[in-house]
């Protein structure tokens, strides 16, 4: 019988290797494929700020699907139903943010992972249970193993109870979001504050020494630190920053004057 499809990063991972991650804003699933064709392993998609509905994101999992990435859905906090959709359109895995402490994660282990983790709802009449064609004991065994729920540290009140919190079955990677965290602590926007800086290591460690992933955002210049630093799932980069600075850098060539008809439009170069 054919079996649902397994996720690419837990497979990299799980063999030792590190994944790259790409960030979209835009619900295109156009984007997705370009994502794809480029090389990433994974594609994040966000639902907790960015109001992409579920038709939107559907597209945008089956484009990713035709390509063998997965999907990463950060899920807004709301409902269990909130966290389950994305799963059930077949993501490859989910990223809650803002994880406060051991009883928050916990809760999400509950409404996110079958049993004997969790107590998940389960359907399995949709994408990711193969519309009722896969059995329901395997398709729960399935899911737990081949479907990754994230939490995300971005606040320094769950530091306290990281130890416990990265010991918990059901939960595959911690990921570190220094953006929120430097705000967290009274600096924001300062990512290299020596407090955001001892949080990155610390979450990495602690999830190491557990035997959970680690996950951060990067950039070039940082890509190779964070990654010797034992961080597995690294995004770099994203659809809205690329856009914007290809768009000005068009228009500053042009205000420069430095298009000419001999040299053609930037566009065509």
């Amino acid at each position: 019988m054919k079996e649902p499809r397994r996720s690419k990063v837990l497979d990299k991972m799980r063999a030792g290797e590190t994944v790259n991650c790409f960030k979209l804003n835009l619900s295109c699933s156009r984007a997705v494929e370009i994502v794809a064709i480029a090389g990433f392993d994974c594609a994040w998609i966000c639902a907790e700020h960015v109001p992409t509905d579920y038709s939107e994101m559907e597209k945008q999992v089956l484009a990713a699907k035709a390509y063998g990435m997965d999907i990463l859905v950060r899920v807004p906090r709301g409902s269990y139903s909130d966290t389950l959709r994305p799963l059930e359109l077949d993501a490859s895995g989910i990223m809650v943010p803002h994880l406060m402490n051991a009883d928050d994660a916990r809760k999400i282990i509950w409404q996110t992972r079958f049993h004997p983790i969790g107590r998940r709802p389960a359907d399995g009449g949709n994408a990711d249970g193969m519309f009722c064609k896969y059995p329901f004991t395997e398709y729960i065994k399935f899911a737990n193993q081949n479907r990754f729920v994230i939490v995300q540290i971005e606040d320094p009140e769950p530091l306290e109870d990281l130890d416990e919190i990265c010991a918990m079955d059901g939960i595959d990677m911690i990921f570190f979001g220094p953006g929120d965290f430097s705000q967290g602590i009274g600096f924001p926007g300062q990512m290299d504050h020596p407090k955001v800086t001892e949080a990155r290591k610390r979450v990495v460690e602690t999830a190491r020494k557990h035997g959970k992933f680690a996950g951060t955002v990067c950039g070039l210049s940082t890509y190779n630190e964070y990654k010797d630093m034992g961080y597995q799932f690294l995004n770099v980069g994203a659809d809205v920053i690329g856009l914007s600075n290809y768009c000005s850098d068009i228009i500053a060539k042009i205000s420069d004057s430095k298009v000419t008809k001999a040299g053609g439009t930037y566009a065509e170069k």
